[in-house]
Protein backbone atom coordinates (compact mmCIF):
# COMPACT_ATOMS: atom_id res chain seq x y z
CA UNK A 1 0.00 0.00 0.00
CA UNK A 2 2.95 2.25 -0.70
CA UNK A 3 1.39 3.89 -3.35
CA UNK A 4 -1.58 4.83 -1.23
CA UNK A 5 0.83 6.60 1.42
CA UNK A 6 2.20 8.43 -1.31
CA UNK A 7 -1.03 10.02 -2.17
CA UNK A 8 -0.10 12.29 1.17
CA UNK A 9 3.20 13.36 -0.28
CA UNK A 10 1.92 14.78 -3.85
CA UNK A 11 2.54 18.57 -4.56
CA UNK A 12 0.33 21.16 -6.26
CA UNK A 13 -2.55 19.46 -5.66
CA UNK A 14 -3.16 21.36 -2.31
CA UNK A 15 -3.64 24.90 -3.26
CA UNK A 16 -7.13 26.40 -4.04
CA UNK A 17 -8.91 23.90 -1.68
CA UNK A 18 -10.17 25.14 1.85
CA UNK A 19 -10.27 23.01 4.90
CA UNK A 20 -7.02 21.22 3.76
CA UNK A 21 -9.24 18.79 1.40
CA UNK A 22 -6.79 16.86 -1.17
CA UNK A 23 -7.52 16.30 -5.06
CA UNK A 24 -7.84 13.03 -6.07
CA UNK A 25 -8.14 12.07 -9.93
CA UNK A 26 -10.00 9.26 -10.75
CA UNK A 27 -6.66 8.10 -12.29
CA UNK A 28 -4.67 8.37 -9.37
CA UNK A 29 -7.41 5.93 -7.47
CA UNK A 30 -6.77 3.79 -10.70
CA UNK A 31 -3.28 4.15 -9.89
CA UNK A 32 -3.24 3.60 -6.03
CA UNK A 33 -5.89 0.36 -6.64
CA UNK A 34 -3.79 -1.01 -8.90
CA UNK A 35 -0.58 -0.75 -7.18
CA UNK A 36 -2.52 -2.49 -4.13
CA UNK A 37 -2.68 -5.57 -5.65
CA UNK A 38 -1.14 -8.11 -7.62
CA UNK A 39 -3.34 -8.54 -10.56
CA UNK A 40 -2.38 -8.67 -14.26
CA UNK A 41 -1.28 -5.63 -16.33
CA UNK A 42 -4.22 -3.12 -17.44
CA UNK A 43 -5.97 -4.88 -19.68
CA UNK A 44 -6.39 -4.14 -23.64
CA UNK A 45 -9.26 -2.66 -24.89
CA UNK A 46 -12.03 -4.62 -26.86
CA UNK A 47 -11.67 -5.47 -30.43
CA UNK A 48 -14.61 -3.86 -32.24
CA UNK A 49 -16.65 -5.92 -35.41
CA UNK A 50 -17.07 -4.72 -38.28
CA UNK A 51 -19.49 -1.32 -37.72
CA UNK A 52 -23.45 -2.62 -37.74
CA UNK A 53 -24.73 0.41 -39.82
CA UNK A 54 -28.60 -0.01 -38.75
CA UNK A 55 -28.71 3.82 -38.92
CA UNK A 56 -27.65 6.80 -41.47
CA UNK A 57 -25.98 9.75 -39.76
CA UNK A 58 -24.33 12.24 -41.61
CA UNK A 59 -21.68 15.10 -40.24
CA UNK A 60 -24.05 18.37 -39.87
CA UNK A 61 -20.84 20.70 -38.80
CA UNK A 62 -17.71 20.94 -36.89
CA UNK A 63 -15.52 23.93 -35.10
CA UNK A 64 -12.67 24.01 -33.51
CA UNK A 65 -11.82 25.97 -29.78
CA UNK A 66 -8.29 24.29 -29.20
CA UNK A 67 -7.13 21.59 -27.16
CA UNK A 68 -7.52 20.70 -23.51
CA UNK A 69 -6.71 17.31 -20.97
CA UNK A 70 -9.31 18.57 -18.89
CA UNK A 71 -12.95 17.67 -19.14
CA UNK A 72 -14.51 20.45 -20.82
CA UNK A 73 -18.14 19.15 -21.34
CA UNK A 74 -20.64 21.26 -24.21
CA UNK A 75 -23.51 22.90 -23.39
CA UNK A 76 -26.40 22.98 -25.51
CA UNK A 77 -29.25 25.41 -24.57
CA UNK A 78 -31.62 27.94 -26.81
CA UNK A 79 -30.52 26.93 -30.44
CA UNK A 80 -26.71 27.63 -29.21
CA UNK A 81 -23.71 25.06 -28.42
CA UNK A 82 -21.73 26.75 -25.95
CA UNK A 83 -17.64 25.41 -25.21
CA UNK A 84 -14.40 25.85 -23.82
CA UNK A 85 -11.10 25.17 -25.00
CA UNK A 86 -7.99 24.14 -22.62
CA UNK A 87 -6.10 27.26 -23.05
CA UNK A 88 -8.86 30.18 -22.91
CA UNK A 89 -11.37 29.91 -25.40
CA UNK A 90 -14.78 30.15 -24.96
CA UNK A 91 -17.69 30.34 -28.01
CA UNK A 92 -21.40 30.10 -28.52
CA UNK A 93 -21.97 28.04 -31.93
CA UNK A 94 -25.37 28.17 -33.83
CA UNK A 95 -26.45 24.19 -33.13
CA UNK A 96 -28.16 24.38 -36.68
CA UNK A 97 -24.86 25.31 -38.64
CA UNK A 98 -22.10 25.30 -36.10
CA UNK A 99 -20.85 29.38 -37.02
CA UNK A 100 -19.70 31.13 -34.40
CA UNK A 101 -22.42 33.26 -32.54
CA UNK A 102 -19.49 34.85 -31.04
CA UNK A 103 -16.09 33.92 -29.79
CA UNK A 104 -13.53 35.16 -26.62
CA UNK A 105 -10.23 34.38 -25.98
CA UNK A 106 -9.82 34.83 -21.68
CA UNK A 107 -6.26 34.21 -22.46
CA UNK A 108 -6.38 32.17 -19.39
CA UNK A 109 -6.41 28.30 -19.04
CA UNK A 110 -9.84 27.15 -18.34
CA UNK A 111 -10.25 24.25 -15.75
CA UNK A 112 -14.19 24.32 -15.70
CA UNK A 113 -16.51 25.28 -18.51
CA UNK A 114 -19.52 25.91 -20.01
CA UNK A 115 -22.37 27.05 -18.30
CA UNK A 116 -25.58 29.00 -19.70
CA UNK A 117 -28.78 29.73 -19.60
CA UNK A 118 -28.51 30.72 -23.36
CA UNK A 119 -27.74 33.72 -22.40
CA UNK A 120 -25.57 34.32 -19.88
CA UNK A 121 -22.33 31.98 -20.35
CA UNK A 122 -20.05 30.53 -17.47
CA UNK A 123 -16.47 29.29 -16.97
CA UNK A 124 -13.55 28.65 -14.35
CA UNK A 125 -10.22 28.94 -14.86
CA UNK A 126 -7.15 27.30 -13.74
CA UNK A 127 -6.54 30.38 -11.28
CA UNK A 128 -10.02 29.90 -9.80
CA UNK A 129 -11.65 33.11 -11.42
CA UNK A 130 -15.59 32.70 -12.18
CA UNK A 131 -15.55 34.31 -15.17
CA UNK A 132 -19.21 35.27 -16.93
CA UNK A 133 -19.56 36.41 -20.76
CA UNK A 134 -22.28 37.79 -22.31
CA UNK A 135 -22.51 37.69 -26.22
CA UNK A 136 -18.78 37.79 -26.39
CA UNK A 137 -17.79 40.32 -23.70
CA UNK A 138 -17.06 39.28 -20.14
CA UNK A 139 -19.53 40.57 -17.76
CA UNK A 140 -17.70 40.77 -14.59
CA UNK A 141 -15.47 37.54 -12.67
CA UNK A 142 -15.03 36.41 -8.93
CA UNK A 143 -12.15 34.78 -7.76
CA UNK A 144 -13.45 31.11 -6.09
CA UNK A 145 -11.61 30.44 -2.75
CA UNK A 146 -11.27 26.62 -3.89
CA UNK A 147 -11.07 25.10 -7.20
CA UNK A 148 -14.13 23.44 -8.90
CA UNK A 149 -14.50 20.79 -11.44
CA UNK A 150 -18.15 21.29 -11.88
CA UNK A 151 -19.54 23.72 -14.67
CA UNK A 152 -21.37 26.41 -13.28
CA UNK A 153 -25.17 26.52 -13.19
CA UNK A 154 -27.00 29.58 -15.01
CA UNK A 155 -30.51 29.80 -13.87
CA UNK A 156 -32.60 31.85 -12.63
CA UNK A 157 -30.54 35.22 -13.03
CA UNK A 158 -28.28 33.20 -10.66
CA UNK A 159 -25.00 31.43 -11.11
CA UNK A 160 -24.84 28.39 -8.78
CA UNK A 161 -20.95 27.17 -8.17
CA UNK A 162 -20.21 23.49 -6.53
CA UNK A 163 -16.57 23.69 -5.52
CA UNK A 164 -14.03 20.98 -4.63
CA UNK A 165 -14.25 21.39 -0.85
CA UNK A 166 -18.21 20.51 -1.22
CA UNK A 167 -19.71 23.99 -1.25
CA UNK A 168 -22.41 25.42 -3.31
CA UNK A 169 -21.93 29.25 -3.82
CA UNK A 170 -24.50 31.00 -5.21
CA UNK A 171 -24.07 34.40 -7.18
CA UNK A 172 -25.48 37.00 -8.53
CA UNK A 173 -26.17 36.88 -12.29
CA UNK A 174 -25.84 40.60 -13.03
CA UNK A 175 -23.36 42.08 -10.76
CA UNK A 176 -21.20 38.59 -9.20
CA UNK A 177 -22.48 39.68 -5.90
CA UNK A 178 -22.47 36.73 -3.67
CA UNK A 179 -25.94 35.60 -2.26
CA UNK A 180 -25.01 32.65 -0.30
CA UNK A 181 -23.07 29.53 0.73
CA UNK A 182 -24.01 26.09 1.88
CA UNK A 183 -21.35 23.72 2.82
CA UNK A 184 -20.93 20.40 3.66
CA UNK A 185 -18.36 19.02 6.15
CA UNK A 186 -14.94 18.63 4.93
CA UNK A 187 -13.31 15.03 3.95
CA UNK A 188 -9.44 13.90 3.47
CA UNK A 189 -10.26 13.22 -0.17
CA UNK A 190 -12.16 14.99 -3.20
CA UNK A 191 -12.63 14.07 -6.42
CA UNK A 192 -11.47 15.84 -9.00
CA UNK A 193 -14.00 15.15 -11.51
CA UNK A 194 -17.41 17.18 -12.39
CA UNK A 195 -20.25 16.58 -9.84
CA UNK A 196 -23.98 16.90 -9.95
CA UNK A 197 -25.70 20.57 -9.95
CA UNK A 198 -28.75 21.00 -11.46
CA UNK A 199 -31.99 22.91 -11.55
CA UNK A 200 -35.45 20.60 -10.89
CA UNK A 201 -38.76 23.09 -10.38
CA UNK A 202 -37.84 25.74 -8.00
CA UNK A 203 -34.95 23.34 -6.42
CA UNK A 204 -31.62 23.52 -6.71
CA UNK A 205 -30.34 19.79 -6.59
CA UNK A 206 -26.26 19.59 -5.73
CA UNK A 207 -23.67 16.47 -5.22
CA UNK A 208 -22.41 16.71 -1.97
CA UNK A 209 -19.84 13.94 -1.17
CA UNK A 210 -22.26 10.69 -1.55
CA UNK A 211 -25.78 12.65 -1.13
CA UNK A 212 -27.93 14.32 -2.86
CA UNK A 213 -29.33 17.54 -1.71
CA UNK A 214 -32.26 19.73 -2.29
CA UNK A 215 -31.47 23.47 -1.92
CA UNK A 216 -33.88 26.44 -2.16
CA UNK A 217 -31.91 28.83 -4.74
CA UNK A 218 -33.07 32.14 -2.63
CA UNK A 219 -31.14 31.55 0.15
CA UNK A 220 -28.96 28.19 0.29
CA UNK A 221 -31.30 26.45 2.78
CA UNK A 222 -31.53 22.22 2.79
CA UNK A 223 -34.86 21.16 1.84
CA UNK A 224 -33.96 17.63 1.88
CA UNK A 225 -30.83 15.36 1.91
CA UNK A 226 -31.13 11.88 0.03
CA UNK A 227 -27.96 9.39 0.08
CA UNK A 228 -27.22 7.79 -3.24
CA UNK A 229 -24.35 5.37 -1.20
CA UNK A 230 -22.45 5.60 2.14
CA UNK A 231 -19.15 6.01 2.88
CA UNK A 232 -17.08 2.43 3.67
CA UNK A 233 -14.37 0.99 2.96
CA UNK A 234 -10.34 0.78 5.51
CA UNK A 235 -9.15 3.97 3.78
CA UNK A 236 -9.74 7.16 2.28
CA UNK A 237 -9.52 6.15 -0.86
CA UNK A 238 -12.00 3.59 -0.51
CA UNK A 239 -14.30 6.17 1.31
CA UNK A 240 -14.85 8.04 -1.34
CA UNK A 241 -17.97 8.34 -3.00
CA UNK A 242 -18.92 11.61 -4.57
CA UNK A 243 -21.28 11.86 -6.71
CA UNK A 244 -20.36 12.25 -9.99
CA UNK A 245 -22.17 13.83 -13.20
CA UNK A 246 -24.14 13.81 -15.52
CA UNK A 247 -27.06 13.13 -13.47
CA UNK A 248 -30.30 11.91 -15.34
CA UNK A 249 -33.29 14.03 -14.77
CA UNK A 250 -37.18 13.15 -15.86
CA UNK A 251 -39.79 15.34 -13.90
CA UNK A 252 -38.81 14.87 -10.50
CA UNK A 253 -37.05 11.43 -10.97
CA UNK A 254 -33.05 12.71 -10.75
CA UNK A 255 -30.98 9.58 -11.10
CA UNK A 256 -27.18 9.83 -9.91
CA UNK A 257 -23.99 7.91 -9.05
CA UNK A 258 -21.53 7.73 -6.37
CA UNK A 259 -18.41 7.26 -7.66
CA UNK A 260 -17.73 3.16 -7.79
CA UNK A 261 -20.14 2.62 -5.43
CA UNK A 262 -23.45 2.96 -6.32
CA UNK A 263 -26.03 4.02 -8.72
CA UNK A 264 -29.33 5.63 -6.88
CA UNK A 265 -33.03 7.21 -8.05
CA UNK A 266 -34.68 10.00 -6.03
CA UNK A 267 -37.79 11.63 -6.13
CA UNK A 268 -36.67 15.45 -5.95
CA UNK A 269 -40.19 16.74 -4.84
CA UNK A 270 -39.34 15.25 -1.58
CA UNK A 271 -35.56 13.59 -1.56
CA UNK A 272 -37.33 9.68 -1.10
CA UNK A 273 -34.68 7.27 -2.28
CA UNK A 274 -36.71 5.18 -4.93
CA UNK A 275 -33.50 2.62 -5.56
CA UNK A 276 -30.45 2.03 -4.95
CA UNK A 277 -28.32 -0.48 -6.45
CA UNK A 278 -24.00 -1.84 -6.15
CA UNK A 279 -22.49 -0.13 -9.19
CA UNK A 280 -18.57 0.39 -10.00
CA UNK A 281 -18.16 2.97 -12.46
CA UNK A 282 -16.75 6.11 -12.25
CA UNK A 283 -19.05 8.10 -14.52
CA UNK A 284 -22.69 10.02 -14.86
CA UNK A 285 -25.89 8.15 -15.82
CA UNK A 286 -28.36 8.83 -18.36
CA UNK A 287 -31.70 7.88 -19.55
CA UNK A 288 -35.02 8.12 -20.16
CA UNK A 289 -38.16 7.41 -18.74
CA UNK A 290 -38.33 3.90 -19.01
CA UNK A 291 -34.54 3.07 -18.23
CA UNK A 292 -31.32 4.52 -16.80
CA UNK A 293 -28.00 4.16 -18.64
CA UNK A 294 -24.34 3.80 -17.35
CA UNK A 295 -21.11 2.47 -17.95
CA UNK A 296 -19.02 0.78 -15.34
CA UNK A 297 -15.70 0.70 -14.97
CA UNK A 298 -14.16 -1.80 -17.19
CA UNK A 299 -16.30 -0.97 -19.57
CA UNK A 300 -19.57 -2.75 -19.38
CA UNK A 301 -22.59 -0.83 -20.41
CA UNK A 302 -25.56 -1.12 -17.88
CA UNK A 303 -29.51 -0.75 -18.63
CA UNK A 304 -31.69 -0.39 -15.29
CA UNK A 305 -35.24 -0.06 -14.81
CA UNK A 306 -36.28 3.59 -13.86
CA UNK A 307 -38.51 2.84 -11.47
CA UNK A 308 -37.59 0.07 -9.94
CA UNK A 309 -33.98 -0.60 -10.57
CA UNK A 310 -34.14 -3.47 -11.62
CA UNK A 311 -31.64 -4.75 -14.47
CA UNK A 312 -32.66 -3.66 -18.08
CA UNK A 313 -29.78 -5.17 -20.39
CA UNK A 314 -25.75 -5.37 -20.74
CA UNK A 315 -23.45 -4.73 -23.20
CA UNK A 316 -19.60 -6.39 -23.15
CA UNK A 317 -18.50 -6.22 -26.24
CA UNK A 318 -17.27 -2.31 -25.13
CA UNK A 319 -14.63 -3.18 -21.97
CA UNK A 320 -11.83 -1.58 -21.69
CA UNK A 321 -12.29 1.46 -23.87
CA UNK A 322 -12.46 4.24 -21.79
CA UNK A 323 -16.31 4.99 -22.03
CA UNK A 324 -17.74 8.37 -21.42
CA UNK A 325 -20.88 8.70 -19.12
CA UNK A 326 -24.31 7.68 -21.78
CA UNK A 327 -26.71 9.81 -23.28
CA UNK A 328 -30.12 9.17 -24.24
CA UNK A 329 -31.07 10.05 -27.24
CA UNK A 330 -33.95 9.67 -29.78
CA UNK A 331 -33.92 5.30 -30.15
CA UNK A 332 -30.06 5.31 -29.26
CA UNK A 333 -27.91 5.69 -26.67
CA UNK A 334 -24.65 7.65 -27.25
CA UNK A 335 -21.58 7.25 -25.53
CA UNK A 336 -17.90 8.26 -26.58
CA UNK A 337 -14.49 6.43 -25.85
CA UNK A 338 -11.13 7.27 -24.87
CA UNK A 339 -9.87 6.27 -28.48
CA UNK A 340 -12.38 8.52 -30.17
CA UNK A 341 -15.24 6.89 -31.37
CA UNK A 342 -18.79 7.70 -30.73
CA UNK A 343 -21.20 4.68 -30.40
CA UNK A 344 -24.76 4.46 -30.52
CA UNK A 345 -26.42 1.71 -29.22
CA UNK A 346 -30.26 0.85 -29.26
CA UNK A 347 -31.70 1.97 -26.26
CA UNK A 348 -34.07 -1.03 -26.37
CA UNK A 349 -31.48 -3.83 -26.07
CA UNK A 350 -27.89 -2.23 -26.29
CA UNK A 351 -27.45 -3.38 -30.15
CA UNK A 352 -25.14 -1.61 -31.75
CA UNK A 353 -26.68 0.60 -34.04
CA UNK A 354 -23.53 2.77 -35.43
CA UNK A 355 -20.44 4.19 -34.47
CA UNK A 356 -18.89 7.73 -35.52
CA UNK A 357 -15.55 8.99 -35.70
CA UNK A 358 -14.44 12.57 -35.02
CA UNK A 359 -10.73 13.83 -35.32
CA UNK A 360 -9.22 10.58 -33.77
CA UNK A 361 -8.62 11.74 -29.81
CA UNK A 362 -10.25 11.08 -26.92
CA UNK A 363 -13.91 11.85 -26.02
CA UNK A 364 -13.33 12.79 -22.42
CA UNK A 365 -17.57 13.81 -21.81
CA UNK A 366 -20.97 12.77 -22.27
CA UNK A 367 -22.36 13.85 -25.77
CA UNK A 368 -24.58 16.58 -25.59
CA UNK A 369 -28.05 17.21 -27.77
CA UNK A 370 -28.44 20.43 -29.85
CA UNK A 371 -31.64 20.24 -31.74
CA UNK A 372 -31.70 16.91 -32.98
CA UNK A 373 -28.26 17.23 -33.79
CA UNK A 374 -25.47 14.61 -31.84
CA UNK A 375 -22.46 16.96 -30.59
CA UNK A 376 -19.54 15.61 -29.50
CA UNK A 377 -16.06 17.37 -28.20
CA UNK A 378 -12.71 15.70 -28.34
CA UNK A 379 -9.25 16.02 -26.63
CA UNK A 380 -7.56 18.03 -29.22
CA UNK A 381 -11.03 20.56 -29.48
CA UNK A 382 -13.07 19.57 -31.79
CA UNK A 383 -16.15 20.12 -31.59
CA UNK A 384 -18.38 17.90 -33.78
CA UNK A 385 -22.71 17.39 -34.51
CA UNK A 386 -24.05 14.88 -36.11
CA UNK A 387 -27.74 14.32 -37.48
CA UNK A 388 -29.91 10.53 -38.24
CA UNK A 389 -30.57 10.74 -42.07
Amino acid sequence: MSALRGLRGLRGVRGGLSRSAWVVSGAVIALVLTACSSGPEKPKPAQLAPVAALMGTTLAWSAQVGASHAMLAPRAVSGRVFAAGGSGTVVALDAATGKDVWRLNLAQPIAVGVGSDGDLAAVITRSNDLVTIREGKEIWRVRLPARSFTAPLVAGKRVFVLTADRTVRAFDGQTGARLWVQSRPAEPLVLSQGGALIAVGDTLVAGLAGRLVGLNPLNGSIRWDAPVATSRGTNEVERLVDVVGPVSRVGNSVCARAYSAAVACIDAGGGTVAWARPAQGTTGVHGDDRLVFGTESDGRVLAWQRTSGESGWQVDRLKHRGLTAPMAVGRVVALGDSLGLVHLLSREDGTEMTRLTADGSAILVAPVLAGDALVVQTRNGGVFAWRPQ
